[in-house]
């Protein structure tokens, strides 16, 4: 039986670095994790069709920052940035705290994973064929420069009487290899017949090489063995 990692988990404090970024106390601690909850929910049903791929929450005695990265970061800001100071507003409503909302715009949607799963749900939602929507997003993905991609879908599809799971994949993935980006996202369709899990990960190449060091935050040291990367 094989032991299934996420892959984003599996490289963060050695590759990437977390997704909030803050220190507390033990007792504040719980109640901070449950908040970083609270915002990425209330922002993700907000605006679920503005392609949000990720939010990073960063803490100071101050203030708190999100950052939002999204496909369609207009319908975030909104015209003249009403939308974006609204979503402020309701959000120190929500924390009672000063936050402080920043966007940052995904400019190839097509290799982001978590877009890629949610693209499919979609289309799958709207009653398309798995096996179709499978193929045209691994064309697409790979055509848009990744190194290799792989989808699985799990649930009623094509509304079968027994659930199953349905894979494909193009490409290569090493989810072993500690320097490679590989990226996870995952999505749910809602269908009349159940709900469909769909799973994707994306090879966007080498962590060390030219192109992706400059999009990185440093990797966080201090996990003993997990100050750089395994050769």
């Amino acid at each position: 039986m094989g032991q299934k990692v996420r892959p984003t988990g599996f490289r963060v404090g050695i590759m990437t670095d977390w997704m909030s970024n803050w220190y507390a106390s033990k007792a504040d601690f719980c109640e901070l994790l449950v908040e970083d909850r609270k915002i990425r929910q209330f922002i993700k049903k907000r605006y679920r069709d503005a392609g949000i791929s990720k939010i990073r929450i960063e803490r100071t005695r101050e203030k708190v920052v999100v950052y939002v990265y999204a496909g369609r970061v207009g319908m975030i800001i909104g015209k003249k940035g009403a939308e974006i100071d609204k979503l402020t507003k309701d959000l120190e409503d929500l924390c009672h705290r000063h936050i402080e909302v920043k966007t940052m715009e995904v400019n190839r949607p097509e290799v982001d994973p978590q877009l890629v799963a949610e693209d499919i749900a979609e289309q799958l939602q709207k009653r398309s064929s798995f096996r179709r929507t499978m193929k045209r997003a691994i064309d697409t993905t790979m055509e848009a420069g990744a190194k290799g991609i792989r989808i699985q879908m799990a649930g009623r599809l094509a509304g079968s009487e027994m659930a199953r799971t349905e894979s494909s994949m193009a490409g290569s993935i090493p989810l072993s290899t500690l320097r490679a980006r590989i990226e996870y996202g995952f999505a749910e369709a809602k269908t009349a017949q159940g709900h469909i899990g769909v799973k994707v990960w994306i090879n966007n190449g080498d962590y060390l090489s030219q192109e992706n060091v400059a999009d990185q935050p440093a990797p966080a040291g201090g996990r003993g063995r997990g100050r750089g990367p395994r050769r």
